[in-house]
């Protein structure tokens, strides 16, 4: 059993930094609870069950409940307004946006970015360059087609910022194939007026990435990785990572051609697509779990290279929260579960293709629906509102692993892996111990009393 250290907020430094999980001169507070927990959420799936089944209490009141789970629209309409007691939870940080979408995720990571480099800290800089080269349109047009012309035949991908699922997303290589984009009847109400007090309308905003021609290929199809974060502070940047996630695999094989181009069948790995693509399986499905995905890549590649590349993606979703770690607002009744969205090259590079601040918790298969459920049920063991455990960190607690804490954790030496994630999830055996050592340790304190 271990807890970690807590303090003031990690800077830029504390990316070399390293904290021993096992630090115990500062702790959290469990709350103190007295009847059962009082939950408020509108979502009938695999978040209800989990709240049921630890024997929480619904309750549709706006104001009284103990742990919230809403969607972002609930949290702009309503967060702002409202007073939180102290023992009161949910599920996102108020400009969680800056992470999750699309713009300014890119926009923050510049910045990052260019902060190191200003500090000659070139090395830290270059830990940065894991998302695809981005425009975002149409405020960056003029220096798109600047870039476009020097990549003569490239392919590039546009997505609107404020969409998920796949839904608006097309591919190009000739500026006359985002002509009709620009000439698009779809504005936003958010133009300037004119004298006549008329609104001008303003195209929408989308993002364009130079496309990853050149991606990872199991069994000829393209595929990404969907890998789970829970963030319960950034101040001090407190990070849980879940061994267990999938990948999500294309329903024909890739090829990159003028005839493929309009395919998202070929380009897109988004299971809402998948599931609509002529001669999909239900039973089969699109997905893989990851230490199966993982166990595949080291019998191709080998046990080193694997362990680089999965290390590389927990590096680069710690270096995306530490990018926003000084614009998002913090708030202690606030924590948030992340699903990033990781693709692949062929040179086993990672990159970073976007942050979901609501990831699916809808299950389309039993082996989903377990996955899903573990996750969530972990989040609230983790979090703790019924006061179950010690006022500590865990370094692991059921299938997640305590990855950054004001510094990166250390990794166990004798570990053959520096990441776990993708590793085997004992989190049965894990929380039986947790909860075991926990009693233990009650009884200790009261036969001391």
């Amino acid at each position: 059993r271990t807890r970690t250290k807590t303090g003031s907020a990690a800077t830029a430094n504390a990316m070399t930094m390293e904290r021993d999980p096992r630090d115990r001169r500062y702790h959290r507070q469990a709350p103190e609870r007295t009847g059962p927990i009082r939950f408020r959420t509108t979502f009938r799936n695999v978040i209800y069950d989990v709240f049921k089944a630890r024997g929480w209490k619904e309750t549709d009141s706006d104001q009284d409940w103990d742990v919230a789970w809403i969607d972002t629209g609930w949290l702009r309409e309503f967060f702002d307004g409202m007073h939180l007691d102290d023992h009161q939870m949910i599920n996102h940080f108020r400009n969680h946006y800056e992470l999750t979408r699309k713009d300014l995720l890119i926009k923050n990571l510049k910045r990052m970015q260019r902060a190191l480099a200003r500090e000659d800290r070139m090395g830290e800089a270059a830990r940065f360059e894991f998302f695809p080269q981005t425009y975002v349109l149409p405020a960056d047009y003029g220096l798109f087609v600047e870039e476009f012309k020097q990549q003569p035949g490239a392919f590039w991908i546009m997505k609107p910022i404020g969409k998920a699922q796949g839904k608006g997303i097309f591919l190009f290589n000739k500026l006359s194939q985002i002509s009709d984009w620009k000439k698009d009847h779809r504005w936003k109400p958010n133009g300037v007026r004119d004298e006549k007090e008329q609104q001008t309308p303003q195209a929408e905003t989308y993002v364009v990435q130079k496309y990853l021609e050149n991606p990872l290929l199991i069994g000829g199809k393209k595929f990404d990785l969907r890998i789970y974060a829970l963030v319960t502070s950034y101040m001090p940047l407190t990070v849980y990572l879940y061994r267990s996630g999938f990948a999500r695999f294309s329903n024909s094989r890739y090829e990159i051609t003028k005839n493929t181009l309009t395919d998202n069948y070929v380009h897109l790995t988004n299971a809402a697509i998948q599931k609509t693509a002529p001669g999909y399986e239900k039973d089969v499905g699109c997905k893989w779990p990851l230490r199966s995905f993982k166990l595949h890549l080291i019998s191709q590649f080998g046990v080193a290279r694997i362990d680089e590349l999965f290390l590389g993606i927990q590096q680069i979703i710690i270096n995306s929260l530490l990018a926003v770690q000084k614009v998002i607002i913090n708030d202690k009744h606030c924590f948030e579960v992340y699903g990033y969205d990781i693709m692949i090259d062929e040179a086993l590079k990672p990159w970073l293709i976007e942050v979901n601040s609501s990831p699916s918790i809808s299950a389309d298969s039993q082996a989903d629906y377990d996955l899903k459920y573990g996750l969530l049920d972990d989040v609230y063991t983790i979090l703790d509102p019924e006061g179950l455990l010690d006022d500590e960190l865990y370094e692991q607690a059921g299938g997640f692993d305590l990855i950054y804490h004001n510094g990166p954790v250390k990794v166990d030496k004798q570990s053959e892996y520096t990441s776990k994630l993708g590793c085997f999830d004992d989190r049965a055996r894990n929380l039986k111990k947790l909860f075991k050592q926990h009693g233990k340790a009650q009884r200790a304190a009261a036969a001391s009393r």
